[in-house]
């Protein structure tokens, strides 16, 4: 999923972004919330965009909606 989000950088149309990588099994909130939903894209505020996959229209639409 990271690869496929780094890919997405400087997409023509899409604004800046950032991306935080956290191992969810060192954090017990985190496991707890996640566990099997690993890899999983949430945005700073905890909502979860997409797991597994990356689900390139949701993202490019949550981004679209910050600008």
């Amino acid at each position: 999923m990271l690869a496929a989000l780094e890919a997405m950088r400087g997409e023509s149309g899409l604004p800046p972004f950032a991306v935080d990588v956290f191992d969810v099994d060192t954090d017990p909130a985190l496991e707890a919330r996640y566990d099997e939903l690993v890899p999983v894209l949430a945005d700073d505020e905890g909502r979860e965009l997409c797991h597994y996959f990356l689900d390139a229209a949701k993202v490019r639409e949550y981004l679209g909606a910050i600008r």
